[in-house]
């Protein structure tokens, strides 16, 4: 069972999909979104969730103060879950005693990742990436290159993958490194637009 660990829908609880997702653990999600709120790249942001699987990343966001939510997901089955969690969040934000919390927008787009980058349009403030493990390092290299034009100018983008995989291609999307962590079999990469 997967929660919403803070913020205005926190405690809620969200839905799993059954096979084919691997839900990014509390533990990963805590220190992530702890890092996140250090650096100021939660409150009012526009967020992108690609490979949402339960869109438990995006709709923490939403719950710690994001404006807004895109969440990206292929399998049929998955985006239905991701439904039914942001209904379950977005009832949690809407009984929140904060006027902040309501209002917050939450999209589910049932398309894989890079079609839907082909055609989105929104700058995007954060965008979170946690692909199968057994996407290819191309695949991997190129949703990066098609999302870099989506990005505000001080977006950050965090990227999950196994911590045996090789390193995202950063430098191939204009993308530059700000930190790097591992947890256990999880590593993840902090990015932001290169400057110059």
């Amino acid at each position: 069972m997967t929660r919403i660990i803070a913020g205005s829908a926190g405690g809620t609880r969200l839905d799993v999909p059954g096979q084919g997702t691997r839900p990014t653990s509390d533990r990963v999600r805590e220190s992530l979104f702890g890092a996140l709120e250090s650096m100021d790249a939660i409150d009012g942001a526009r967020v992108l969730d690609l490979y949402a699987g339960s869109g438990a990343l995006g709709l923490e966001a939403l719950s710690r103060g994001a404006r807004s939510a895109v969440l990206v997901e292929r399998g049929r089955p998955a985006a239905a879950v991701i439904r039914r969690n942001v209904a379950a969040v977005r009832k949690a934000l809407d009984a929140s005693p904060d006027p902040e919390a309501r209002g917050h927008e939450a999209v589910v787009v049932e398309s894989a990742v890079l079609t839907y980058l082909g055609r989105a349009t929104s700058p995007f403030d954060l965008v979170f990436t946690d692909p199968p493990y057994d996407l290819s390092d191309a695949d991997m290299t190129a949703d990066l290159v098609a999302v870099a034009p989506l990005l505000s100018p001080d977006a950050v983008v965090v990227i999950e993958r196994a911590k045996r995989s090789t390193p995202p291609d950063l430098r191939a999307a204009g993308l530059a490194l700000i930190r790097e962590r591992s947890y256990g079999d999880t590593a993840l990469w902090w990015a932001e637009p290169a400057s110059g």
